[in-house]
């Protein structure tokens, strides 16, 4: 299969991009990013600006997308700036691709991803995921998971602590609230795309503990 993987860069989609080039089901990976990685001879890496994407790229047609991009408050700096990296580029790669045939999308959303939340984090990954829905792919999955486990190359001190105090504590928490390491996130992420279910279908925190 062609896949076409966005956030390749970041620590989930580094997990992705490692799974699915060694994966034998994936024949190529597609994977725009706006510096160059590693060459590998499943890769291909076009170099992007996501504000900018261009509109007649051939590899937005591939069996399926895994979309990883996310940042955070802090390195957006403003609630405008978050809501174009996490909702406005995976919704217009997720346009593009679906108009060149693309017919299976699966995004790395969040835990209480809801359009209707009070927090803004979690209302955007909502409005997000409702988005994805009206575009129309035969399968479009949502993997939620929640404190991710792994090193990033940025540091986030809030993360950190929380990531420590989830190791330290997880046996005695509900499986929903334990720590989700990267690579069982992109695990989950690789599965819904080589094995893509008919419909809306997720895949919650417990699931990839």
């Amino acid at each position: 299969m062609k896949l076409l993987l966005l956030g390749a860069t970041g620590l989930v989609g580094r997990n992705v991009l490692a799974l699915a080039l060694a994966d034998p089901h994936v024949g190529e990976v597609v994977a725009p990013t706006r510096r160059a990685l590693p060459v590998h001879p499943k890769l291909r890496n076009p170099q992007v600006d996501f504000d900018r994407l261009p509109q007649d790229a051939d590899w937005w047609q591939v069996d399926a997308v895994v979309c990883a991009l996310g940042t955070t408050m802090r390195a957006a700096g403003s609630e405008q700036a978050f809501r174009r990296v996490d909702h406005g580029y995976p919704l217009a790669a997720a346009k593009l691709a679906r108009a060149h045939g693309t017919p299976t999308y699966v995004l790395n959303s969040a835990i209480g991803a809801d359009a209707s939340s009070r927090f803004f984090y979690n209302r955007v990954k909502g409005e997000l995921e409702h988005a994805l829905a009206g575009e129309g792919f035969a399968s479009l999955g949502f993997v939620r998971p929640g404190v991710i486990g792994g090193h990033r190359d940025e540091f986030r001190l809030g993360e950190r602590i929380m990531v420590m105090a989830l190791a330290w504590t997880g046996p005695m928490l509900p499986k929903r609230w334990r720590l989700n390491p990267a690579p069982r996130i992109a695990s989950a992420l690789l599965e819904a795309a080589i094995h893509p279910k008919t419909g809306v279908h997720v895949v919650t925190s417990d699931q990839m503990v």
